[in-house]
């Protein structure tokens, strides 16, 4: 990606984890601004996970089923093969 081109939302998706660990270059993370001082749905998209990750940061796994740490595992294995829709 061209450090001049805009940024698309699944592009924001895909960044979202090295945006919120800091990561990102400093070009690359300008645009990821930019795009978000533009997108309520990608606002709202990282305010998501950042309490996603604020709450599963508590969770330990005495908290989880048997067959809930499995359906995890199986969600998260599979994950890059589901359909884009």
């Amino acid at each position: 990606m061209k450090a001049d081109t805009p940024l698309t939302c699944k592009e924001i998706v895909e960044l979202v984890t090295d945006y919120l660990e800091g990561s990102l270059p400093d070009e690359q993370r300008a645009l990821f601004e930019a795009h978000l001082a533009a997108c309520r749905g990608c606002r709202t998209y990282l305010e998501q996970m950042r309490q996603t990750i604020a709450l599963t940061g508590r969770l330990t796994e005495e908290w989880l089923t048997p067959e809930a740490e499995q359906v995890l595992l199986n969600a998260y294995k599979d994950w890059k093969n589901m359909p884009e829709g």
